[in-house]
């Protein structure tokens, strides 16, 4: 499914001197890689700020801390997306309410979302599953904080609320050596709330204070060594993009129906089919040496603290989705005999 070693291979000195040089120049938390990546991300996606933190579900927690969703609130999320999703709403001490996705795509039904909408709703997390743009949810009249930890950044039109969450896990289309995210924003009070939060919320002479109704903040930083990595992967970011959506658009036109709908102009996070009988296929590709991965299994309610909801179209995506292998290392030979032998079996 992927090949981080051939992908390391690809920027291996570069990236082994920039780790050399934030090493040598003995400053290991923050410092001006992590400032000047923040930066770079910002312009790229057309907004004012960045705040680089831990991980993609520490961004999203901390976004959402930004925009005052405490203990008690509700937050709309869609029924398929990992599981960081919900939890980063369960960590703030509020309730995550599940609403289905699209009958065609795995993307947060807007009619659905709006029908959740109640007094306790405080905020709304459409996630751009798989890369592909969610719909618009401003109809909601809510703050939106974007999943983005599949919409790599770099990509304007994927942030589009108040704050976006993003993660650099290593399998990402722009991965770290490590863990890693980052929260993108047009708000500079928003981001201000961000960046304390992830702080211990401090304000200066050491002072700190609550961040929004949750409080406690904490620490979590995006590491120099890991910025430094990002920088240099960012070089091959648009490259890597292209090759993706080039294999993409060979699959879709060889695959047809089975194919899930996929964003051309997105980065093709995942590539994905459905099919009825989904493991039966995914273990006839495994015999001729093709890795799979289902994303994912059940829908977010069927996790045990999730509070339950009727989604029958994320459970029916759940039982039939497969993704293939999609990533930029891929050469074309690989990329027929996936094609040859996924037209053979399914």
């Amino acid at each position: 499914m992927v090949d981080l070693s051939a992908r390391h291979a690809d920027v291996a000195d570069a990236v082994e001197a920039a780790v050399v040089k934030v090493l040598r120049s003995g400053r290991h938390v923050g410092g001006p890689v992590v400032a000047e990546l923040e930066s770079v991300l910002a312009a790229r996606n057309g907004c004012v700020g960045a705040v680089g933190c831990n991980s993609g579900t520490d961004a999203l927690r901390l976004a959402l801390q930004a925009v005052g969703v405490g203990p008690g609130d509700e937050v709309i999320v869609p029924a398929v997306s990992f599981y960081a999703t919900a939890e980063s709403v369960l960590q703030l001490g509020a309730v995550p309410t599940v609403v289905d996705v699209l009958p065609d795509r795995p993307l947060i039904d807007p009619d659905q979302a709006a029908a959740q909408v109640g007094s306790r709703t405080r905020a709304v997390v459409p996630v751009h599953l798989f890369g592909a743009l969610a719909p618009d949810l401003d109809h909601l009249g809510l703050p939106v904080v974007d999943d983005a930890a599949q919409a790599v950044v770099g990509e304007p039109s994927r942030c589009r609320g108040q704050l976006s969450a993003v993660s650099f896990y290593p399998t990402k289309v722009l991965g770290a050596a490590g863990d890693g995210g980052l929260v993108l924003g047009r708000d500079p009070e928003l981001l201000d709330r961000v960046r304390r939060a992830a702080n211990h919320g401090h304000v200066g002479d050491d002072r700190f204070a609550a961040v929004g109704p949750f409080g406690v903040c904490g620490n979590s930083r995006l590491d120099p060594l890991q910025a430094a990595v990002l920088m240099v992967h960012l070089e091959r970011l648009d490259g890597r993009i292209a090759r993706r959506r080039a294999i993409a658009a060979r699959y879709a036109a060889a695959l047809g129906d089975l194919a899930v709908a996929h964003d051309p102009q997105g980065p093709v996070s995942v590539f994905a089919i459905r099919h009825p009988q989904r493991d039966a296929i995914a273990e006839a590709l495994r015999a001729r040496g093709i890795a799979t991965r289902v994303y994912y299994r059940r829908p977010l309610s069927a996790q045990p603290l999730v509070p339950d909801a009727v989604t029958p179209h994320a459970a029916r995506f759940c039982a039939e989705v497969l993704a293939l292998p999609v990533h930029a290392a891929l050469d074309d030979a690989q990329v027929d005999h996936v094609v040859d032998t996924l037209q053979e079996v399914a």
